[in-house]
């Protein structure tokens, strides 16, 4: 199995420290990949090896709470525009003006604030599981049920006791993902389930989801949405309708009977979306 952290310095971002994977040739078509709750770079090791074979240089941070990077955070220091300010310093560490950036989960979210707030540094950008937030807050009622567990996530040390209880038993049933050992591993350390869950803390406020959907200018880059028809936690909608939100090139890419976890669950589909994608970026 392919070590995601064989290749990985420290970055400082603002006073927290960043672990971040960089593979490929230093001169490759740059693809920064941003994991989301509760995984780590490690979420990536079937795409890095696919994506570097083909010629691109990957640049895969732990985000700040998660894996090797510092879990010494709190909800204060998680909010999006930190996120977005770890992902210039990262490109910026790295030597890198714009890269295509994939994000999953809290990735996707990260990656959407990012082409938002510095277009020029986000030369496309992949989406998985989670759209554009402004579609995602409009998408009604049913995604408002499959987010009931964001509001638990705010109350503090309930949420960390009803997901480690009993050998992790909830977030084993929650999941439904054979990755659920990794992150086990990851979050049994001291302070790791708390830093973790700091990005709901900062992100998801009960309160967010009554407001209006926020308005955005439409993205100028090409952007591709991916979902999956086994995602308990979100729906199509709010990935679909993130179209009407992109000015510029779009593409959307469903994946039946696979989970939330696709780059785990399916990977060698999700691979050979990425390729065609960035490929036909780049001809």
């Amino acid at each position: 199995m392919f070590d995601v952290y064989t290749s990985c310095r420290r970055v400082d971002s603002g006073g927290v420290s960043l672990n971040v994977a960089d593979h490929g040739p230093p001169d490759g078509e740059p693809v920064l990949m941003l994991h989301g709750f509760p995984d780590s770079a490690r979420l990536w090791r079937n795409q890095i090896p696919a994506l570097v074979e083909a010629g691109y240089r990957v640049i895969a941070p732990d985000l700040r709470g998660f894996g090797r990077s510092d879990l010494s955070v709190t909800a204060r220091q998680c909010g999006m525009r930190a996120m977005v300010g770890d992902v210039i310093t990262v490109l910026s560490d790295a030597g890198v003006e714009s890269a295509h950036v994939v994000g999953h989960d809290w990735g996707a979210a990260i990656s959407w604030a990012a082409a938002l707030s510095v277009p020029d540094r986000v030369r496309s950008l992949t989406a998985l599981s989670v759209g554009h937030p402004s579609a995602f807050q409009a998408a009604g009622l049913a995604q408002r049920e499959k987010s009931w567990y964001m509001l638990l996530f705010q109350f503090e040390g309930l949420a960390e006791k009803w997901l480690s209880d009993n050998d992790w038993f909830w977030l084993r049933r929650w999941t439904g993902c054979d990755e659920v050992e990794n992150w086990i591993e990851d979050l049994s350390r001291p302070g790791a389930l708390e830093a973790a869950l700091a990005i709901y803390r900062a992100n998801s406020r009960p309160e967010t989801f009554l407001s209006p959907p926020p308005e955005y200018p439409p993205l100028q880059m090409p952007v591709m949405g991916i979902w999956s028809s086994g995602d308990r936690a979100l729906t199509e909608r709010q990935m679909v309708e993130s179209q009407k939100q992109v000015a510029g090139r779009w593409r959307y890419e469903r994946i039946d009977d696979v989970g939330h976890w696709i780059p785990v669950e399916a990977p060698e589909t999700l691979n050979a979306l990425l390729l065609d994608w960035l490929d036909s970026i780049d001809a």
